[in-house]
């Protein structure tokens, strides 16, 4: 009796009677599921490693392993003394082509506050840092400047919901910004592509460069990243109407909270 019931438990997790993957695979696997259908909702608790070796008819090392899976692909948390529960994320769209609209600018709003509060999350912006510093070797590039030349930055972390979901430094050659608020905290309405306007220059393209790779730890301390969870790396660049860049942006994005979505008509 024993053997036929850990084979028809199993049978429930398994794609085929050939299913090949290991037990603790299929377990994650169907865990796995049943959050994205909906079964585990975000903030709900999952059934102890007791339950779920029960429900799957396997060892607690097992179900252990399983739940670490998990954990590290960033699905569930573990609250000491109190269980795992199904991650909670605030997850906000970047529409990468409408977000940089002049209008909005014109308007007053900043990019990045506007566009999650249009889709109902709280933002908040916190400046790490606003200094003069060598430029970079990726900055230098892309300003077409001699590495260490002095250039202005501005650190920032963004919070959704109250979490980081963003590490963002801009740099900015020292002519371009001086006696602008862009060396302040606040740059005002419309935020600093609002006073490069102001300044004389015309925005005209904007180039971004995405990568995902895994964070670094501090990176993961800062954004609060659990184990296992990548990193969008945005470089954008900025350009005026004479092909000058403007701005360089280095940006370290938490890949769990953030899709970015592309919408443009096919080049002629």
């Amino acid at each position: 009796m024993g053997t036929y019931r850990v084979r028809l438990r199993l049978a429930a997790v398994s794609s085929g009677p050939t299913d090949a993957r290991p037990l603790q695979i299929r377990v994650v696997d169907e865990l796995r599921r049943r959050i994205e259908v909906g079964d585990y909702r975000p903030g709900q608790q999952l059934p102890t490693l007791d339950e779920l070796a029960d429900q799957f008819s396997c060892s607690l090392a097992v179900t252990r392993r399983a739940v670490d899976l998990l954990k590290q692909q960033g699905l569930v948390v573990t609250v000491q003394g109190k269980g795992t529960f199904v991650r909670e994320r605030p997850h906000a769209r970047r529409h990468a082509m409408e977000r940089y609209s002049r209008q909005r600018r014109q308007r007053g709003e900043a990019i990045l506050v506007a566009e999650a509060q249009e889709q109902g999350h709280t933002v908040n912006q916190l400046i790490r840092e606003l200094a003069e510093v060598p430029a970079p070797v990726r900055v230098a590039e892309r300003l077409r400047i001699t590495r260490g030349t002095p250039v202005w930055v501005r650190r920032r972390t963004t919070l959704i919901d109250g979490r980081p979901s963003q590490l963002e430094d801009s740099y900015y050659e020292l002519a371009v910004v001086d006696g602008t608020r862009i060396r302040e905290e606040d740059t005002g309405p419309g935020g600093s592509l609002a006073r490069l306007e102001d300044m004389g220059f015309l925005l005209d393209q904007i180039e971004e460069e995405i990568d995902v790779r895994m964070p670094t730890g501090p990176e993961s301390v800062a954004l609060r990243l659990p184990a296992g969870t990548p990193v969008w790396e945005l470089r954008r660049t900025v350009y005026d109407t004479t092909g000058r860049p403007v701005e360089v942006t280095l940006a370290v994005i938490a890949g769990d909270m953030t899709t970015f979505t592309y919408r443009f008509k096919f080049p002629d």
